[in-house]
């Protein structure tokens, strides 16, 4: 049964700017260590992590909460680069999604030309 689905689209130059006016505050703030490293090692990193930021919103948004009680980083994006993406939830995030029922998460990322984009699509037994 489907939980939820949430959409998310950002504008990747947001991002470059926040991390750049917040700089290491910021990061770690909103990403967690690995998403730092992975998207750090990309030609351009202020994509990478713009679509980790969507996906997040995007699971906030399927989850039906908000951000309400979870941190960004309890919300994790990992995946190599011809791998498919995982939502990795902890903290609060995981426990939110556990008190509904949560089975399953499904995550698709994309990003060109200024732009990222998520889409998350929740799973509950039925």
């Amino acid at each position: 049964m489907i939980l939820g689905v949430g959409i998310d689209q950002v504008d990747t130059t947001r991002i470059a700017d926040l991390l750049e006016r917040f700089g290491a505050r910021g990061e770690r703030r909103l990403f967690t260590d690995e998403e730092l490293r992975r998207c750090g090692d990309r030609p351009r990193p202020d994509e990478c992590l713009a679509a980790r930021f969507a996906a997040k919103e995007a699971f906030v948004k399927a989850l039906g909460t908000g951000l309400r009680g979870m941190a960004w980083t309890d919300i994790e994006l990992r995946g190599a680069e011809n791998e498919r993406p995982q939502l990795i939830l902890h903290g609060n995030a995981a426990a939110e999604f556990e008190r509904l029922g949560g089975t399953g998460v499904h995550v698709s990322l994309t990003h060109e030309s200024g732009t990222a984009s998520a889409v998350v699509l929740l799973e509950a037994a039925d």
